[in-house]
């Protein structure tokens, strides 16, 4: 069992594709018992529902030992995880559905996207990637995807209230725009001036340092920190990472260690899906010279307190005190759990000023389970509350300046919502 706290579960599901298929049959009848007896024994809501969690087991039960393909079971095992309505409950697939589905989403196409106004939009492209070869551009609509129309996909999410149908966009479209690397992608776009741009993309193999947690696929860490203007003078260190893992941790020092005499840190957490939840607590040491509470998570059994450690040396083993110049935080609807419980922790704190958009709302700690199809359970044991009490299941991190993403913005160059964060570092 390995013990974490993420929202990586949409991420998971999808790097969980290029796991090696099962070597033995699933075993449906023990797999939906086991699923079901860990929530029933280690759901952290004294008000669970026991009574109805037993119907549930017997309306579905029998659909499980039903099931033909491993993709059958994960449709009742969806549908049993479902009706629970909390995040952080998901099963992780070890093979394809079934025997046609594609297995290897290994190669990635250099760019990310957004859903903007209901389309998908491309939200960033990697400068040193294929797409940015081809010349795709920040703010292209993608209109198909090797010929099948993007409108086809989206169809699924287009009544889901704004924040699900960020994630399922984004989840939804992942599964096509990724493939084997080496492999070629056909994306029709339309461009700034609403004309169809039809590119070939040459996917590449994932970046970063590859991480291995427990039983869980491959991760790969990406830190990125740069020192920016500001408007009104001065300059500001921006750190940006992709998932909150141990790799994180030294460069991400560093960085600190870099910034130290700047006017201002911006710590970019859009797009971050969560991690290792303790490692919020030596990151946000950077910024907190004392032992404050960043948070509560609160079990069935216990509560464990979040606490900033301070970090009073530098890399070198040098004595150093935490910065403490301004502090932004960005977020967008597609930063979870860890993500939410450091942005939230600080701005609770009074130590910090969140820009972007509502976070995903999805902040409890999960365990990771084997099961005995051998796919991966995720499932939540605790609860989340920020120092000030806030609880952010449900409701994300709400930005002190909100500032959504727009299509002009990416179609102009502009970053608003950094642009934002290093205005008001320039005002302190």
């Amino acid at each position: 069992m390995v013990r974490v706290t993420c929202r990586l579960a949409a991420l998971l599901l999808t790097a969980a594709s290029v796991l090696p298929l099962s070597a033995q049959a699933p075993e449906a009848a023990a797999t939906f018992d086991k699923v079901w007896t860990i929530v029933r024994d280690t759901h952290f809501d004294p008000a669970f529902d026991r009574a109805t969690w037993d119907r549930a087991r017997d309306e579905l039960r029998p659909k499980a030992v039903a099931a033909k393909t491993p993709g059958e079971l994960r449709a009742v095992l969806r549908d049993l995880l479902g009706r629970l309505g909390l995040s952080h409950f998901a099963v992780i697939p070890a093979s394809p559905d079934s025997p046609d589905d594609r297995a290897d989403l290994s190669g990635q196409p250099g760019f990310d996207v957004r859903l903007i106004d209901r389309q998908l939009v491309v939200s960033a492209v990697d400068r040193d990637g294929a797409a940015a070869a081809a010349g795709v551009r920040a703010g292209w609509i993608v209109d198909q995807v090797n010929g099948v129309p993007m409108s086809r996909t989206l169809a699924a999410v287009q009544g889901a209230p704004e924040r699900i149908a960020q994630l399922e966009a984004w989840r939804l479209s992942l599964t096509q725009l990724r493939g084997p690397s080496d492999s070629i992608l056909e994306v029709t776009f339309i461009d700034g001036a609403g004309t169809p741009v039809t590119k070939s993309i040459h996917r590449a193999a994932e970046t970063g340092e590859p991480v291995h947690v427990g039983n869980l696929p491959t991760m790969y860490v990406r830190v990125r920190s740069s020192l920016m203007d500001m408007p009104a003078g001065g300059r500001a260190g921006v750190i940006a990472f992709n998932v909150w893992m141990a790799a994180v941790d030294a460069r991400f020092q560093s960085a600190v260690d870099q910034f130290r005499t700047a006017d201002g840190i911006v710590i970019d957490l859009r797009g971050n899906p969560g991690g290792l939840a303790a490692m919020i607590m030596g990151l946000a040491g950077h910024f907190v010279p004392d032992r404050l509470t960043l948070g509560v998570m609160k079990t069935k059994d216990s509560e464990l307190r979040f606490v900033a450690n301070p970090r009073l040396v530098n890399a070198a083993g040098a004595r150093v005190e935490p910065f403490r110049g301004p502090l932004a935080i960005l977020v967008d609807g597609l930063s979870a759990s860890a993500s939410e419980c450091f942005a939230g922790g600080l701005q609770s704190l009074g130590r910090a000023r969140v820009f972007g958009q509502v976070s995903m709302g999805q902040a409890l700690p999960a365990l990771f389970d084997t099961l005995p199809n051998g796919d991966v359970l995720i499932h939540a044991w605790g609860d989340f509350v920020t120092g000030s009490g806030v609880r952010l299941e449900g409701r994300g991190v709400v930005p002190d300046e909100i500032v959504p993403a727009t299509r002009a913005d990416l179609l102009a160059g502009r970053d608003r919502p950094l642009e934002a964060a290093l205005a008001w570092i320039g005002r302190m």
